[in-house]
């Protein structure tokens, strides 16, 4: 009778082993098995998924054939708690085991998006709400709460850094704006810290007002230099800046593409036609090299420059020279051209 029983406990090891291995040579297959993807894809783990839901979404996507056997293989194969959220690159050829191994370790994709210099804050604000990757927390993302979120007082235009930023799935808006403005006071900083002597400016934000005028004056980047200098000896001299995108941003949605002579008349705060020295803030995200031209002008007797046409600008010490060019380079165009700072008769202090 023991011996029988004793037959028969190692015949149960026996075949418990056997079973047991054939399972895990069943897993280990399973885990070498590829995923059913000809072309690289992209598999988004939102934030607070469950394994479950995971390969549902990986069978709805077609990379795997069941999703039992998948959530089977993940959960005796790895802990599964520790599958952090983000977009996962799966490249054709990628295995089973891969993937798990990927998401476990939180291998996921970088994301990026690029701040243009030149733009607005708004503008910025809309490409940030256009981002998969980013959420909001129901956080509102306009320029009131940005200007909260960075402790800026009113209109916080330019107060961005235009640059890319990297960053993976649920990354908060406002930490990605955060970081712009971050870098935006590191640059700064490091630029005022360096600047030239004699600068009619009295804070650096002043400077970054400057900057995103030359920024938006500047077509061709050889020149950010000296539309700087233009602009910075017109404020030595009392003279007004005179300059279209100032008064474009001014006019904010009423501005359709042309500005008229009316636009010119208007008072408004950032109408350099009408008003002495800078406009209130910035009209633009400025970029490194704006901000140290800004901050380093080139030297000259140059007050008045006219787009040629083709990007670069022809530039005048008289405001005689400055009509000759005018007529040359703009007037035969259209009628309605205007000039950067004014041309012609009109007065420039």
């Amino acid at each position: 009778m023991i011996r029988r029983l004793g037959i028969t406990a190692i015949s149960l090891l026996f075949i418990g082993v056997v079973a047991f291995y054939s399972f895990q040579q069943l897993l280990n297959h399973y885990g070498d098995s590829l995923l059913q993807n000809s072309e690289p894809s992209v598999l988004e783990v939102p934030r607070g998924s469950s394994i479950k839901s995971i390969a549902r979404d990986l069978k709805a996507q077609g990379l795997i054939n069941d999703a039992r056997w998948f959530e089977w293989y993940s959960r005796l194969q790895a802990d599964t708690t520790r599958i952090q959220s983000g977009f996962y690159e799966l490249p054709p050829g990628t295995r089973v085991s891969a993937l798990l191994d990927m998401m476990v370790s939180g291998k996921v994709q970088q994301l990026s998006i690029t701040l243009v210099e030149g733009t607005t804050v708004a503008d910025a604000l809309a490409l940030i709400l256009s981002q998969p990757g980013l959420v909001h927390n129901g956080e509102p993302l306009n320029p009131s709460s940005v200007a909260t979120a960075i402790g800026a007082e009113g209109n916080p235009e330019g107060l961005l850094f235009p640059d890319t930023y990297f960053f993976t799935a649920g990354t908060p808006a406002l930490e990605l704006v955060k970081r712009a403005h971050e870098r935006l006071q590191s640059v700064l900083a490091e630029e005022w810290e360096q600047r030239a002597p004699e600068l009619p400016y009295k804070t650096a934000y002043e400077a970054l007002i400057m900057a995103s005028i030359v920024e938006r004056e500047t077509g061709v980047a050889s020149e950010r230099g000296e539309i700087a200098g233009v602009f910075v000896r017109r404020l030595r001299k009392g003279m007004r800046l005179q300059t279209d995108p100032t008064v474009i941003y001014g006019l904010g949605e009423r501005y359709k593409g042309n500005i008229t002579r009316k636009h010119l008349t208007e008072e408004t705060p950032y109408n350099t036609y009408r008003i002495s020295g800078l406009p209130p803030t910035p009209i633009a995200l400025a970029g490194r090299e704006a901000i140290h031209a800004a901050l380093h002008p080139t030297p000259g007797n140059t007050l008045y420059f006219v787009a040629r046409g083709d990007g670069s600008h022809q530039f005048s010490a008289t405001l005689e020279a400055h009509n000759l060019a005018v007529r040359q380079y703009q007037l035969k165009r259209r009628k309605d051209y205007r000039s950067s700072p004014a041309s012609e008769g009109e007065s420039s202090d």
